[in-house]
């Protein structure tokens, strides 16, 4: 079983960056991969970033691509996306998620999952 806590999210002007964490913990003898998703007001989940559980691979959205960053300290337990030139349409809750390793790269599809956080409400406004 593991626990995914996510935290960083706050209000930021347009251009500004924010950095959101992950903190992952619990017991297991698995390998997860780690997926960053949003959902914005109104809207279905979808999918920002993924990154492998030993942090060589990593996927983007096409419209995060070059913006954020995502990565992941392996000996902490965390994950992080770094989220630079925000625009409002990135105002959404931001989750991350596990998926148990049964294949070398990551996915962003939510079906995947099997394990989610809470979530954390980033705001990009003037």
């Amino acid at each position: 079983q593991l626990q995914l806590v996510e935290s960083g999210g706050g209000l930021v002007q347009p251009g500004g960056s924010l950095r959101l964490s992950c903190a992952v913990s619990g017991i297991t003898s698995d390998y997860y991969h780690i997926v960053w998703f949003r959902q914005a007001p109104g809207k279905g989940r979808e999918g920002v970033s993924c990154i492998t559980h030993d942090g060589k691979y990593t996927d983007y959205e096409y419209f995060v691509k070059g913006r954020f960053t995502i990565s992941r300290d392996v000996t902490k337990n965390m994950v992080y996306l770094q989220m630079n030139s925000l625009k409002p349409d990135d105002t959404a809750d931001y989750y991350c998620a596990a998926d148990r390793v049964v294949q070398p790269v990551c996915v962003m599809r939510a079906e995947y999952m099997d394990f989610w956080g809470k979530g954390t409400l980033v705001t990009v406004s003037s």
